[in-house]
């Protein structure tokens, strides 16, 4: 009887972004390319890795690991866009490159915090080189899982941050939001709720906006203003006035959140 192996892709750091498993893809085995806004859109794309690698090998390093995976890139640079870039990817052999976190209890809202501009802010300093060390990565401030069991200050008697992360950080990753979905809008509203987590001053947050060039000199060559800070502290000033008088924020995006679940 011939014995048929499965082989599944091996993702490499360039492949992933903030909320997207499809950001770049491989040529001919070789050459790598971003993933098309239409391919984006497209449910039934899926990246084209540089190697594959037999499921049994994977499955054998990633026993009692269950799927999604969640992984950080390494190579990185305190100079770039942004810094720790970390997204949800499907059950896949990685790279050295792309470490990834295993045990999380929930690896949806831990990716919330982790694409968040608060904790990029703190990461930046401590990065010297190229990469994202694993000493690098345990230092970073986390908010630990029994803060985001916690009821969100802003919200609803009894909402859940991890739960109300974990809606918008799923609903970012499906390629159904690069279609009719407000994705900055959302991802703004993830940074506000970081912002508010990490108990950051609204002068504060005003400022840590401010030491993001890169987004800020895209933003107005798109937009004509710093549009990103402005939604974030949009959302923000919602979510303080909702924590003061304890009238709950209603998020503009909990139906359209519902409709995709």
């Amino acid at each position: 009887m011939t014995r048929v192996e499965r082989m599944l892709p091996l993702y490499e750091a360039k492949m992933i972004h903030h909320f997207d498993p499809r950001w770049a893809t491989f040529v001919d085995g070789s050459a790598v390319r971003d993933v098309t806004l239409r391919e984006k859109r497209d449910a039934d794309f899926e990246p084209l890795p540089r190697y594959w690698v037999r499921e049994e090998v994977v499955n054998e390093a990633l026993v009692d690991h269950g799927t999604p995976l969640l992984g950080v890139r390494d190579i990185t640079n305190s100079t770039n866009e942004r810094t720790v870039l970390a997204s949800i990817f499907p059950y896949a052999a990685v790279g050295n490159n792309l470490p990834i976190v295993l045990g999380a209890e929930d690896p949806w809202s831990l990716t919330g915090v982790l694409s968040s501009f608060v904790l990029d802010f703190v990461a930046r300093p401590k990065v010297g080189g190229v990469h994202l060390n694993f000493f690098i990565a345990h230092q970073l401030a986390v908010l630990p899982p029994e803060e985001l069991a916690k009821t969100a200050p802003w919200g609803q008697p009894g909402s859940r941050l991890d739960h109300w992360l974990g809606d918008r950080v799923k609903a970012l990753s499906l390629p159904s939001s690069w279609k009719d979905f407000p994705r900055h809008e959302v991802r703004s509203e993830i940074d506000a709720a970081m912002f508010h987590s990490y108990v950051i001053a609204r002068e504060d947050v005003d400022y840590v906006m401010e030491t993001f060039p890169i987004v800020k000199r895209k933003d107005i060559a798109a937009h004509g203003e710093y549009r990103t800070k402005s939604l974030i502290l949009e959302t923000y000033d919602a979510m303080a006035q909702a924590i003061e008088t304890g009238v709950p924020y209603e998020s503009p995006f909990d139906d359209l959140l519902a409709e995709g679940k």
